[in-house]
């Protein structure tokens, strides 16, 4: 075939499309009802009954709403169950938008730095590039939500509430990244004139002040000291006086976060070694973005002995993939795109990384297992999209679905292996902030 696509050729691929068996039928299904309800198998849903032989106690969910801060409602999801349990709170939640704030003021901080760190580099270099790309995100990992509630503790729903800009961002992302990008520019002169690390660090706190502001703004000044006054699930009354978010946190949180780490599943790098992001560090001096590699088989049986334990698990995900919101359903076979359109679609995890087809695009939290004969063949999970979706806002996952595209968990070290705590204690390699796993 020529470079050009000729007129000869057009026919041909036009008597290739017609040679096809049922070719406007299907053609006629697509257009009218779309790619997904024309090659959705109605068989998997009779495959994912809401049943678990191992469910954990879980309220009602949360909701995130037009937001992309799934991995901080992940990680308040897991804290907050434990809450519940202890204190008698069924639907207990922590206040999102506390952290919120400080990620988003934070991620700032953590953009000046790396702008004047890159100064030397022409600004449609990789790096400084793909800083400008996003300056200042709603999304994160694990780690970043662990490195906010070390550094700012904790407060209830309750005394720091949504705003309408913590739960619709698109307006607030618009502002912030405009000035983020304005400041930017300046600190790159700054750094060319020649400017002293003492100007750089003035001219640095000037702008934290006007982020601070636009922060305040939109999601509230953070609390410092509150009252927090309830009645359990018995009705009796509780009140505690004069805590601040650091004193409430070490109170009620029963994790220790130090013992966790993020376990994945990346075949496009290699196993048993450690991976640090720092450029994802939204914490400067914080808790790094750290990630233990381990096969499949290690990565699904430590997921499971810690359902078993009774604690839930913060897990990212590509969620975009053979997923049905409304029915809340995610199975790997969910929509039969192949048959559909007589082709082979299937790459393998590791070629889904490497080629871009595979993202870590959300954090959702496992609540249950359906184990047979010790093997699992369903999961349940908690997602952060509100009770109008799935099943009053769970969601059930075939076992093919969890091999295909889960992607982090995040593990108490006590589950690992001696070998695999050893390497903890090695020195992790570094990843591109474009890496398959950010």
């Amino acid at each position: 075939m020529s470079r050009e696509i000729t007129t000869t050729a057009q026919m041909h691929f036009k008597q290739a499309l017609l040679a096809q068996p049922q070719a406007r039928v299907v053609q006629r299904s697509v257009m009218n009802n779309g790619i997904n309800a024309t090659s959705e198998d109605s068989n998997v849903q009779s495959q994912l009954a809401r049943t678990f032989s191992l469910e954990l106690p879980t309220g009602k969910v949360s909701n995130q709403k037009h937001s992309g801060r799934c991995w901080l409602f992940s990680t308040l999801n897991t804290l907050r169950h434990e809450v519940a349990v202890k204190y008698k709170l069924k639907d207990f939640e922590f206040s999102e938008n506390y952290l919120s704030f400080w990620d988003r003021f934070e991620k700032a901080n953590a953009f000046y730095e790396n702008i004047i760190a890159t100064a030397d580099q022409a600004a449609d270099s990789r790096m400084v590039t793909w800083l400008l790309e996003g300056p200042n995100g709603d999304g994160g990992q694990w780690d970043n939500a662990a490195a906010l509630i070390k550094k700012y503790g904790l407060v209830p729903k309750s005394v720091m509430p949504e705003t309408q800009a913590s739960e619709n961002t698109t307006e607030f992302n618009q502002v912030l990244n405009l000035r983020l990008r304005k400041d930017a520019v300046a600190l790159r002169q700054l750094v060319a004139d020649g400017a002293s690390a003492a100007d750089l660090a003035a001219a640095k706190e000037k702008m934290l002040t006007v982020i601070y502001r636009i922060c305040a703004y939109a999601f509230g000044t953070p609390v410092e000291h509150f009252d927090f006054s309830y009645r359990d699930d018995d009705k009796k009354y509780h009140r505690i006086n004069d805590l601040t978010p650091q004193s409430f946190a070490a109170s009620y949180l029963s994790r220790d976060l130090d013992d966790y780490i993020t376990v994945i599943n990346s075949p496009d790098k290699p196993f048993n070694q450690l991976y640090t992001l720092p450029m994802e560090d939204n914490v400067l001096g914080g808790q790094h973005v750290t990630f233990l590699n381990v096969d499949l088989a290690t990565f699904k049986s430590l997921t499971i002995a810690q359902l078993k334990a009774g604690e839930t698990i913060w897990f990212g995900n590509d969620v975009l993939e053979q997923m049905s919101r409304t029915k809340g359903l995610l199975d790997s076979h969910l929509f039969n795109y192949d048959q559909l359109f007589d082709t082979d679609l299937q790459l393998s995890k590791k070629e889904r990384l490497q080629y871009k087809q595979a993202a870590v695009s959300h954090a959702m939290t496992f609540t249950g297992v359906d184990l047979v004969d010790n093997q699992p063949t369903k999961w349940k999970v908690e997602n952060s999209w509100g009770e109008k979706v799935g099943a009053d806002g769970y969601f059930v996952m075939s076992d093919q679905w969890f091999d295909d595209y889960v992607y982090h968990v995040v593990i108490n070290h006590k589950f690992l292996s001696a070998d695999l705590q050893q390497i903890l204690q090695s020195k992790p390699t570094e990843l591109t902030p474009w890496d398959s796993m950010a």
